[in-house]
């Protein structure tokens, strides 16, 4: 008994319907027997009771009109009450029992045949038979998933709702005694299978997953909220053996392999183009519904059953829509093409596309490629525009690199593609790191590790050659990047023959003179000093502007580009140098910053020979080789002999200086004799003032007038009628007012007039007005502060040139320096500010050490500064010691009261110094008494706070003088050194006492000098100075000031020539006191000093916020 259809079915046939191991197991089933009741409908529907672990009711039947596939030959369709529900071992097993009791033979192809059975078989179909019952047997009551669909309407997709299930005891599913909501708790009966539960508790809890509030499930799980994710959970569960049904549990579900779905399209009669949705969902004969929105499955079903299939790709939301308002698109003959090359590659996108009758030529759509439009425009501006290029058929759109907000801005009607290939764009644009030959062609992207594009870049100047040479070729060597051209590029080559820079100078009319209003007043010189300088460089055959040339170097850019295309590299040694060059002289007379109307002055040779030294001398004026020739020339000076009536030898050093002095005025040109304190300057001055007599030079019509301090006038009174009896020296101590007698009768017949700087101030008028044969600043260090009124009369002065005489050329600032410059060398600098700018900031925060030598270089010609060590090998040494000297305890308890106090005080003024800086230097002030006498600040005092300085000095004074020695001491607190004198007088020590009200100066010298008195006391402002007194061999200092070069003036006044004596010098300083911190402070300023006078090294500063912390012991940053 068996139906045709059943004896076509072969072995081969069974296994791609069930599965290879599915039909093994039946065979096993059928072989033992496991069939009964097998009856024939009259229908030709198979029935049988079934015995594995339970008995299970199978039926088998062929569906009429449904389409024969190689997954269902014979339209097979099953049915079982076995958890997996269809196509199972059970109904297998009907099948082969079936032909088997029908006697059915082996067709040739096809058709069933049972081979006798093996040995091997024979033993191994037991395990077999073991595990199949292992894998039946349930530990409890089975569930099922009820499966049923909610039409699809206009407005909404069809629905997919699942509902659990369980085995009642007649054997039919009941949905009483399980819902979702025990499964979701956990509550469902434990008689129920345990892989069964745990299969639709996963169901439920994934519902409840994507709800954002508490979840309470209902009857049914609307599966199509799920998506996609549905699949795997139904899969999972068939796997686990429940079984899927429909209709309330009479009908199975099938759950088919993926499907896809796919448009058909073809051209009717009018050449209409027609979109048809087709699917081969097998199992069934049911038109298929889509299921979820966007649609990801498919679903049909009958009176016999349901087949469920995802689908193998989800449609996009468009696309469901579309498929859903109409099984059919029509597109009129007139649109077809704009859909063919406009939409239909948005269709393949999601599904496939296919002409069942080959009427519609499908357009290819070729992967995006880059499309790069490159325009050269004239000055090396190339502009770039980047595009994706997308090709349907024989079509190109052209889409900008940023894609679209969302796909509806390209709405009907437009001709651009709707979808685009976001991976493949993202491809191209990873392989774009060529480039990185150009600068501006790429950016950093926010949160992505390769770099973007920039859309429309511009590239201007180097960016274009490294473009056009090292970048575009290889981009058009990409079969991926279609490039196009606008304008043709420039032949980029670099110069064979690097560039050559030329210079020259020019005579300025007045017109062209400095624009120093300072300057232009600074002496009879004036426009002459000033030079036109120009410069020029040539690379190959073609002028580069210079404005050009230093923008670049200024940008450190690397080449200089012409505008023909050839280049050359600025990273030489000579360009940087002439940058450097050209900038200081720009700023050294605030010029503008191109190069332009660039000027020099005659005091500016070092730069002139520094560029001389880069190029090509094309024209220079006459007067300027005269006079800038003559001061290059200062390394190998004239050697004038002294004149016959200098009656003084000169030692080597002070000759070579009297020779400097002679080139100096022998060119009208200014300079600083800078010796170290002790050397002669003054008898060198002296020298060379008297060849000038000698040779007529000097007359009583233009005097030589000396400007120093008053305690030094009658040294040079006296140095010069000892030295140079010829010169004719009068000394102006009195005023014009004073005397009632004019200036000119008063310095009449004086080869060299002697005043003070004071009566310099007092008869500014008188002496600004007459022309002078020459100016010496002595002590010229007096004139440092350029904005007091000394340094303006000084600069005022009319001279052909002018010498500054000074030990100490630098106290505390570089601006020191500058301020004497500016007066001997008017417009070798600028402005003190533009000077402050270039030099002295950029030196002093150690930004630019490079500009120490710049500015060595530069007052090399007229500087001279020899020290005693280096020339005068005969001194003999100088000896120099700290004493720290402790308080006595009264002393130190005065001291430590009022150290606090004023601490706090001074603290509280340090946010703005300049404006408190008086206040700030009187408390100090007030510390440092205090660390000498407290007398001196608390006249109240008791006795017992004795000065232990005092002590300490007397202690050493009473030794030396019984040994012969001879001392001087030194105080800057006139007071204080009062308090020394009466103890001198009360221990019966002979001693001589100078300070400023002293009259007679001259008289008090001459009794230390010629007498025997063992001390001399000497107020350090007033006899620090134009003092020899080698006399004494000791120096004590009892207090020390803020500035090192002071003291070493008054040092100095034993310490020099003339001196045959070792001297020995004693700071006194009063432990753990202000004192100590100010000797810390002279030891930095004297290092600065050695540096930039001596060495070449960094420059000194005012006193500063940090300075004052410091002598105050605060750590710097605490301001209370």
């Amino acid at each position: 008994m068996a139906p045709d259809w059943i004896r076509q079915l072969g072995r081969d046939d069974l296994s791609r319907v069930f599965g290879t191991t599915t039909v093994t197991r039946a065979v096993t089933y059928q072989r033992r027997g496991a069939v009964h009741g097998l009856r024939e409908d009259q229908d030709g529907v198979l029935r049988a009771t079934v015995y594995g672990n339970r008995r299970y009711s199978t039926t088998v039947w062929s569906q009429a009109g449904a389409r024969r596939t190689p997954r269902r030959p014979a339209g097979l369709a099953t049915s079982c009450s076995c958890p997996v529900g269809t196509l199972c071992k059970h109904a297998a097993a009907v099948i082969l029992h079936a032909q088997r009791t029908a006697g059915a033979a082996t067709p040739a192809s096809g058709t069933p045949h049972t081979p006798a059975t093996a040995a091997w078989e024979n033993l191994l179909a037991p395990v077999l038979a073991e595990l199949d019952s292992a894998s039946e047997d349930r530990s409890g009551t089975p569930l099922a998933l009820q499966v049923e669909l909610a039409q699809a309407t206009t407005a909404h997709p069809t629905r997919l709702r699942l509902k659990p299930l369980v085995r009642g005891a007649s054997g039919a599913w009941i949905q009483t005694g399980v819902s979702w909501a025990d499964l979701h708790r956990g509550y469902a009966s434990a008689r129920t299978d345990d892989r069964h539960r745990a299969a639709l508790a996963a169901v439920v809890q994934a519902q409840a997953a994507r709800s954002p509030h508490w979840y309470h499930p209902g009857e049914w799980v609307e599966a199509t909220a799920l998506g996609p994710a549905v699949w795997p959970l139904l899969r999972d569960a068939a796997h686990a053996g429940v079984a899927l049904v429909t209709g309330r549990g009479r009908r199975s579900v099938r759950l088919a392999d993926p499907v896809e779905l796919s448009l058909d399209l073809t051209r009717d009669s009018d050449a209409a183009i027609t979109l048809a949705p087709v699917v081969d969902l097998p199992g069934t004969t049911a038109p298929p519904q889509l299921v979820g929105d966007p649609g990801h499955g498919l679903a049909a079903g009958d009176e016999h059953g349901m087949v469920l299939a995802p689908l193998t790709r989800p449609l996009s939301k468009a696309v469901t829509t579309l498929l859903g308002q109409a099984g059919r698109l029509r597109v009129p003959a007139a649109d077809s093409e704009r859909f063919l090359t406009a939409y239909s590659p948005a269709l393949r996108r999601h599904t496939t596309l296919t002409s069942s009758d080959g009427s519609v030529l499908i357009p290819e759509v070729r992967p995006p490629h880059l499309g790069l439009t490159v325009t050269f425009e004239p000055g090396h501006l190339t502009r770039l525009r980047w595009t994706f290029r997308y090709a349907v058929g024989q079509v190109t759109h052209d889409v900008p690199l940023l894609p679209p907000r969302n796909s509806q801005d390209h709405h009907a009607g437009s001709p651009q593609p709707v979808v685009r290939d976001p991976d493949r764009e993202e491809a191209l644009l990873s392989s774009l790191d060529i480039l990185d030959g150009a600068p501006g062609l790429r950016i950093p992207l926010p949160g992505k590790a390769r770099l973007g594009v920039v859309l429309e870049p511009e590239l201007t100047g180097w960016a274009t050659v490294q473009f056009a040479r090292d970048v575009l070729p290889a981009l058009q060597e990409r079969d991926d990047i279609d490039v196009t051209l606008v304008g043709e590029p420039l032949s980029y080559a670099e110069v064979e023959d690097g560039p050559v820079v030329q210079v020259s100078t020019r005579d300025l009319g007045p017109e062209d003179g400095p624009d120093d209003a300072e300057t232009r007043e600074a002496g009879v010189n004036g426009d002459r000093d000033w030079f036109g300088l120009g410069l020029s460089v040539r690379a190959g055959d073609q002028e580069v502007p210079l404005r050009d040339l230093l923008t670049a170097l200024t940008r450190d850019e690397e080449v200089l580009l012409l505008p023909d295309g050839s280049w050359f590299r600025l990273d030489t040694d000579e360009l940087r140098a002439l940058h450097r060059l050209v900038q200081e002289a720009l700023a050294l007379h605030d010029g503008a910053d191109d190069g332009d109307g660039l000027r020099i002055n005659r005091y500016q040779a070092g730069l002139w020979e520094e560029l001389v030294a880069l190029g090509v001398v094309t024209e220079q004026s006459e007067r300027w080789q005269r006079t800038v020739g003559a001061l290059l020339a200062l390394e190998e000076l004239p050697h004038p002999d002294p004149p016959g009536t200098v009656e003084a030898t000169l030692r080597d050093y002070q000759l070579d200086g009297y020779r400097w002095l002679s080139f100096l005025l022998d060119h009208d040109l200014g300079g600083i004799l800078a010796d170290d304190m002790g050397l002669g300057k003054t008898l060198q001055v002296l020298t060379a003032a008297e060849r000038l007599r000698a040779e007529g030079r000097l007359s009583p019509e233009k005097p030589l007038l000396v400007v120093a301090p008053t305690s030094v006038l009658a040294t040079w009174q006296r140095e010069a009628a000892r030295f140079t009896p010829h010169l004719d020296v009068m000394a102006l101590t009195q005023t014009t007012r004073r005397t009632g007698r004019p200036l000119d009768d008063l310095v009449a017949g004086a080869h060299v007039v002697v005043t003070s700087y004071t009566l310099l101030r007092i008869e500014e008028e008188h002496l600004v007005e007459r022309a002078w044969g020459g100016v010496v600043l002595d002590e010229a260090q007096a004139v440092k502060n350029h904005r007091s009124r000394t340094y303006q009369v000084a600069r005022r002065l009319r001279a052909p040139v002018k010498i500054a005489v000074t030990g100490t050329p630098l106290e505390n600032s570089l601006m020191d320096l500058w301020a004497l410059l500016s007066i001997v060398a008017p417009g070798l600098f600028s402005s003190p500010e533009r000077f402050s700018t270039v030099f002295r900031r950029p030196i002093e925060s150690g930004t630019a050490p490079e500009l120490l030598d710049t500015l060595r270089r530069r007052i090399r010609p007229l500087v001279l500064r020899r020290t005693k060590e280096s020339v005068a090998a005969d001194l003999p040494p100088k000896i120099e010691q700290v004493v720290s000297v402790p308080l006595n305890p009264a002393h130190r308890r005065i001291y430590d009261t009022h150290l606090q106090r004023e601490r706090q005080r001074i603290l509280g003024l340090l946010d703005d110094v300049d404006r408190h800086r008086i206040a700030i230097l009187a408390a100090l002030t007030k510390l440092r008494q205090l660390s000498l006498d407290v007398h001196l600040v608390v006249p109240d005092a008791p006795a017992s706070a004795r000065p232990s300085k005092v002590d300490a000095l007397l202690e050493q004074v009473v030794e030396l003088a019984a040994e012969g020695h001879r001392c001087l001491v030194f105080s800057q607190f006139t007071r204080f050194l009062r308090v020394v004198r009466d103890r001198l007088q009360a221990e019966g020590i002979e001693h001589v006492y100078l300070d400023g009200r002293t009259r007679d100066r001259p008289r008090r010298i001459a009794q230390f000098t010629d007498g025997d008195a063992p001390v001399f006391l000497i107020s350090l402002k007033a006899g620090g100075s134009g003092l020899t007194l080698t006399e004494a061999d000791y120096v004590f200092v009892l207090d020390p000031w803020w500035n090192p070069a002071v003291e070493a003036q008054a040092v100095d006044r034993t310490h020099r020539i003339g001196q045959d004596k070792t001297v020995m010098v004693y700071r006194l300083v009063a432990e753990d006191t202000i004192e100590e911190k100010v000797v810390a402070l002279q030891e930095h300023k004297r290092e600065l000093f050695d540096k930039v006078v001596d060495a070449g090294g960094a420059l000194g500063a005012p006193l500063s916020a940090e300075d004052i912390r410091g002598l105050l012991d605060v750590p710097a940053g605490l301001t209370s």
